[in-house]
């Protein structure tokens, strides 16, 4: 049946599905692009950096959930048909974000406040767990097998355009609204949008039909009885499973997560870049990589999904810590000399201590250098009546790049993003192309959702929690994505095949 489905009904099965998979993409990484102001409307304001360590834990925490998204509606996805579940993961997803926009602050109902949003991460990662695997079985099972990493690739662009929109609306919001109210209640208008884009979505997919190899099975009653218990009690398929997961999306999980989100994290965080500088350069590396998704899925039909993927991780060992070394120095503006600076703008804002009559001295100073680039130094004093004055150490944040440094780091975010369109572009054909059609949703989305979701998503998390222990250094996180990917790139080497056109009508 997918070898001979009109050219037009392909496109509309993929504009369909990919819509829908976006707009999930976008609910569920909306929370990773705030984590920042998030963490200090969850917690207490003198949590310091716990609070966004904390917050990363609650955004890692809808990874963590995936793979048993990817059970439950595996299964449901193997019993009643694939349109129907990811319908209902789209639901799942669109609800929870919109509560997210809606949740008290910490000062409102205390501790109550990041409890709610993890309960409502975890419901998000259980939908993203079924989503996935259905709209890639969708797809490829109406692809004809010659064109199937070029038809499923444009499922792969939706992860990375979910991030775009997400960051795209973000800025927006925050420029119409001004950096204080977004701070204060603005952030919360992305994920209320979200509803809008979710009831479009649902209406589009309602008027889908059902995959035909799937229609097929169950027009012959072969439609498995016990999707989990063929998938993973049967030696030979758990075997292909474990390969799938070592050998391939473990890697491609530490590759897409290192590329994107740790990279906003690092420039945001640990370089201290000013808001929307660290956003326009993700944006623009997103924008300039985006198609080479299609690009690397449409080669894989040509010479086999496996070198492609695996050249992307080396690639990554090998460029990793060359790439954040470089944004490190060239945000290093500690030994600036005054011949740089252009001008100097200082402001002294002064409170009394709760409950103490001394009081808090801080002392915002904006310098602008030569070379248009610019940056906050600041410093907070304790004035006390009875020990005199107590300086703290000072802190340079809020950084704009001169425009030949902001465009050479649009250029290294673009090539990690190229790294995660090698690995992504043809991951959804390669595990397509591993199982059954009766047990496929279930066997393909466990493998993906724990590379991806696991070890891919605790990447920001993980990372950051590394480099924040005593004696590291801002690189040690990075340690984590490269041993994972290191390990699976030998595992890939040795035990993958070079699939491609595989039969997939079993």
């Amino acid at each position: 049946m997918s070898e001979t489905l009109p050219k037009n009904n392909i496109f509309k099965v993929i504009g369909a599905s990919s819509l829908g998979t976006l707009i999930e993409w976008y609910d569920f990484y909306i929370f990773g692009s705030l984590a920042v102001i998030i963490g200090s409307k969850l917690f207490p304001e003198d949590a310091g950096a716990s609070a966004l360590i904390n917050t990363l834990a609650i955004f890692a925490a809808g990874f963590i959930v995936r793979p048993f998204g990817a059970l439950v509606f595996g299964r449901l996805g193997d019993l009643i048909g694939r349109k129907y579940t990811f319908l209902l993961t789209l639901v799942l997803m669109g609800g929870s974000t919109f509560l997210i926009g809606l949740i008290p602050s910490y000062k409102t109902i205390g501790y109550a406040a990041p409890i709610l949003v993890l309960v409502l991460r975890l419901i998000q990662g259980l939908a993203l767990g079924g989503e996935y695997g259905g709209a890639a079985t969708y797809v490829a099972e109406h692809a004809p097998k010659n064109r199937r990493g070029f038809f499923t690739s444009w499922i792969q662009t939706t992860a990375t355009l979910g991030l775009f929109l997400s960051l795209g609306i973000i800025v927006i919001t925050k420029n119409v609204l001004g950096a204080d109210t977004f701070a204060d209640w603005g952030w919360r208008i992305p994920f209320l949008l979200s509803i809008l884009l979710v009831v479009v979505s649902i209406y589009i997919r309602m008027k889908m039909h059902e995959s035909p190899m799937f229609s097929k099975l169950k027009s012959e009653g072969k439609v498995s009885k016990n999707p989990l218990k063929e998938s993973f009690n049967n030696k030979a398929n758990f075997k292909m499973v474990l390969l799938a997961l070592f050998g391939a999306t473990m890697g491609q999980g530490v590759i897409w997560y290192t590329g994107q989100f740790y990279a906003q994290s690092f420039l945001e965080n640990t370089c201290k870049l000013d808001f929307n500088d660290s956003r326009y350069i993700l944006l623009w590396g997103i924008a300039f990589a985006t198609p080479f998704f299609v690009v690397f899925g449409a080669w894989s039909d040509k010479i086999g999904r496996k070198w492609i993927m695996l050249t992307g991780m080396l690639l990554g060992i090998i460029f990793y810590r060359p790439i954040y070394q470089t944004f490190l120095d060239d945000t290093d503006f500690t030994s600036i000399s005054q011949t740089e600076i252009v001008s100097s703008t200082p402001g002294v804002h002064t409170v009394l201590i709760h409950q103490s009559l001394d009081s808090l001295r801080t002392t915002s100073t904006k310098f602008v250098l030569k070379d248009g680039s610019s940056f906050v130094k600041v410093q907070q004093d304790t004035l006390s009546i009875a020990k005199g004055i107590a300086p703290a150490k000072e802190i340079i944040k809020d950084k704009v790049l001169s425009k030949p440094v902001f465009w050479k780091f649009i250029g290294l975010i673009f090539f990690q993003i190229l790294l995660v369109t090698m690995v992504y572009g043809p991951i959804a054909a390669f595990l397509v192309e591993l199982f059954p059609t009766k047990i496929r949703y279930t066997s393909m989305s466990l493998p993906y959702h724990i590379g991806n979701g696991v070890f891919g998503g605790l990447v920001p998390f993980i990372a950051t929690l590394i480099a924040s222990f005593s004696g590291s250094t801002p690189l040690s996180g990075l340690w984590y994505p490269i041993g994972i990917a290191a390990l699976s790139l030998i595992i890939g080497t040795v035990y993958l095949s070079n699939k491609r056109d595989e039969n997939i009508n079993d």
